[in-house]
């Protein structure tokens, strides 16, 4: 049996929220006079979710790859993640390091992006990139809207990016990574799995390519997922974006520990 194609299943910390509302309004009915206790467990319910939805890495709205899976590990794979292009003037540059070394990476690009530059999208899958679902507008106030709002930026996205580069997406990241309890049964929805990161460099705020790097190698190890941007990349002092500056150098300590790039997609289980 596929596991993916199998019922969605709320995370547990859903599921407890969904009884405690239940509850609580049993509770109001009963007790009208506790009201202020009632009323005290929903909001830290919400303000539980809301953390958890603030915290790119977590896990309690549902599953998250912050690493590989272990396969992958084991065979000393890591993963370069690459969002917010593709950029006319970055994302080509980017590729070209990408070649020379001989190295892949996953590109989170945004719907909107790719379908004003759709040759630069291809471009990345023809060179043996993989095009990944970065929403559609990448809107800063994703992570707070309602079901609606957040399937129509999933599907939009999925169907940019399919038809530009004849490959469905497989992965999605949230903008910033930051979402909500209603994205985990969207994504089950689409057959996405949601990625987040183990390793950035806040390579779009940080204009000094040595603190990146160092952000993004201090204990590089097999399994590990990073994080930089061609898409709202900041600059370093000489003009040069982060990226193009940090690449070589990540991609020789890479190399240097004997480990190994691979698109998300390719560690995969269900591929």
């Amino acid at each position: 049996m596929n596991l993916w194609s199998a019922r969605w299943r709320p995370s547990p910390l859903i599921v407890v929220s969904a009884v405690l509302h239940v509850a609580v309004i049993f509770a109001w009915w009963v007790r009208p006079g506790a009201w202020p206790w009632w009323l005290g467990a929903v909001i830290a319910d919400h303000a539980l979710l809301a953390a958890a939805g603030l915290w790119p890495r977590c896990r309690l709205l549902g599953p998250n790859w912050t690493r590989l899976p272990a396969a992958a590990a084991a065979r000393g794979e890591v993963a370069i993640t690459i969002d917010d292009g593709p950029d006319p003037d970055v994302t080509p540059r980017v590729l070209d390091l990408l070649d020379a070394a001989g190295a892949s990476a996953t590109f989170f690009c945004i719907g909107r992006q790719a379908a004003r530059y759709p040759d630069l999208c291809r471009e990345i899958v023809a060179r043996g990139h993989a095009v990944e679902n970065h929403s559609e507008h990448h809107h800063h106030s994703f992570s707070v809207r309602g079901p609606r709002a957040l399937a129509r930026e999933l599907a939009a996205a999925q169907r940019t990016l399919a038809g530009i580069t004849g490959v469905a997406p497989r992965f999605f990241r949230a903008p910033a990574g930051l979402r909500n309890p209603f994205l985990d049964p969207l994504l089950h929805r689409h057959g996405l799995r949601l990625a987040t990161w183990s390793r950035r460099g806040f390579d779009t705020r940080q204009g000094n390519p040595d603190k990146v790097l160092a952000a993004l190698t201090r204990g590089l190890a097999a399994g590990d997922i990073l994080l930089l941007h061609d898409g709202h990349a900041a600059r370093t002092p000489a003009g040069e974006p982060v990226i193009v500056a940090v690449l070589p150098a990540l991609l020789a300590e890479i190399r240097a520990r004997k480990l190994r790039t691979v698109t998300l997609a390719a560690s995969d289980p269900r591929a």
